[in-house]
This record gives structure tokens, C-alpha cells and sequence, in this order.
């Protein structure tokens, strides 16, 4: 099973900020240096978004921020392809969401995953697989 990291959990791996559980920060060190952990590629924009919107303020630009984020290895960007696309806008049963969780939530259904998110309307979501 691919284990995928909603935005705010691949910023707090990254920059090892302590808000990142111990059991997340555990699962994550297990899984990425032998199956590796994946990211939609929209968690990508939604940090472009955070940083132009003044929510999130980096140690450095936004393209060497990610150029670095993107590079730890075990991690891989799964693409926005076609299907996921059009799962995101038809998710079953009620979705609280924001474009950018639905589209995360439909990449970890696509690819049968499960994922590692804070998030509580995410993990209280009953058609995805979450851990924190």
C-alpha cells in the first residue's frame, strides 16, 4: 500500500518541525527508505498558494524551497493524470473540501493508498485511508 502525505505533513517531514507526530514521523522513517512516501502534485501548488497568500512563510524563495523539498530522498510526486482529475470532483458521500484536498483525497483513492494527515475532516472522511 503507497502511503501519501497531505501538504502540511510533507512541509512538517521536511523541515522536521515538531508538529509532525511521533507515529507519523515514525511511519514516514519506516516506509520512505524502502517503499519511499508520495505527494499529490497538487500539495506542490497548494504550497505556492500558501506562500503567495502570505499563510506560510519559507526560510527561502519558493522555487529553491521546493527544488530542496522535492529532492528528499524516498519521496515521489505521483502526477494529476486524467482519472484522478475527474475522481476528485466525484468523491462519494459529503466532502468538507478545499480543491486541493480533493484532489490529494482522489490521488490516495486512485492509487489504493493510504494517508498520513492531521487533518481531522480528512481522518473523520470514511472513504479514505488515514493515519496520524
Amino acid at each position: 500500500m503507497q502511503t501519501f502525505l497531505d501538504t502540511h505533513t510533507w512541509i512538517w517531514w521536511v523541515t522536521e518541525d515538531k508538529r509532525l507526530s511521533s507515529s507519523a514521523e515514525a511511519l514516514i522513517s519506516s516506509v520512505a527508505p524502502r517503499q519511499g512516501v508520495w505527494i499529490s502534485a497538487i500539495s506542490i501548488w497548494e504550497v505556492a498558494k500558501k506562500v503567495e497568500k502570505g499563510q506560510l512563510a519559507l526560510d527561502r524563495p519558493i522555487r529553491i524551497w521546493l527544488d530542496t523539498a522535492l529532492a528528499v530522498p524516498g519521496l515521489f510526486v505521483a502526477e494529476l493524470t486524467q482519472e484522478i482529475l475527474i475522481e476528485s470532483c466525484e468523491l462519494p458521500g459529503p466532502f468538507h473540501g478545499s480543491l486541493a484536498d480533493q484532489v490529494i483525497v482522489a490521488t490516495v483513492r486512485h492509487h489504493r493508498g493510504r494517508l498520513i494527515t492531521k487533518d481531522e475532516a480528512l481522518r473523520n472522511y470514511p472513504h479514505v485511508a488515514t493515519l496520524w
